[in-house]
């Protein structure tokens, strides 16, 4: 099994990656087998006992992340994408550092609706897509174990970062969404559209509101820890599910 384990920025795999005095940084979870450079991005090809890993960061927003998401599949040949890092949070319910599966993604920038569409929707495309149920029980069964609170909803994409009370609201009531981010629903579409089975795991970092800056700048890092730590969890599971 080949799994594609991807993030936005450099900090949301920076878990993954020990540190070092020396300019590259050398895998700290994983066997480092190769770093190869491709399509302007760096790839880190790697094992997990039998498990083959492709990591990566894409940078930030929809374009970088569809460009690598479809680099891990057609040209590494990942067989399942794991997303990992952090969202702001929609839903009242959800506080920074809570973990959210996406159940289904949408795209809330996507707008045609002068052609009387609704928003988010594409001729020949759809609003919703729906992420890998057996990876999402995967995850269940992990924080059970663990005795982790893992949530889940809907996730909202969008290339812009969302610091306004009014539009958190906007995004909500049109789309249902628990949380929103900017590179989600991108890597959905993606792995749909290639029959690859994806799951996407965010870690709240901020409330998408007047003080989500400030917020977003403390909580990064943390965030981005838990949701890496839970998806390296994932990883030992399916490597477990693998072998028996």
């Amino acid at each position: 099994m080949k799994i594609g384990i991807m993030g936005a920025m450099v900090e949301e795999i920076e878990p993954f990656l020990g540190t070092s005095n020396q300019k590259e940084p050398l895998l700290e979870s994983f066997e480092l087998v190769e770093k190869v450079e491709y399509g302007n991005n760096s790839y880190y090809l790697a094992k997990y006992k039998d498990l083959d890993i492709v990591l990566s960061y894409s940078k930030i927003g929809k374009v970088f992340a569809s460009l690598t998401a479809s680099t891990m599949i057609e040209h590494f040949g990942c067989e399942q994408i794991i997303f990992t890092g952090v969202a702001g949070a929609i839903n009242p319910n959800l506080n920074i550092g809570d973990l959210i599966v996406a159940t289904k993604l949408c795209q809330h920038d996507l707008d045609i609706t002068a052609f009387g569409h609704p928003y988010g929707y594409v001729p020949e495309g759809k609003v919703y897509v729906e992420a890998d149920k057996s990876l999402i029980e995967l995850a269940k069964s992990v924080a059970k174990d663990k005795n982790i609170s893992l949530k889940d909803g809907i996730i909202a994409t969008g290339d812009q970062f969302v610091a306004s009370k009014e539009k958190k609201d906007w995004i909500g009531e049109t789309f249902g969404a628990d949380a929103l981010e900017m590179e989600g629903a991108s890597v959905a579409v993606v792995c749909d559209a290639l029959s690859v089975p994806f799951f996407v795991l965010r870690a709240i970092s901020d409330s998408a509101n007047g003080d989500a800056v400030s917020d977003f700048d403390e909580f990064l890092k943390e965030s981005s820890k838990r949701s890496s730590n839970f998806v390296l969890s994932m990883v030992e599971k399916i490597s477990q599910n693998e072998t028996n």
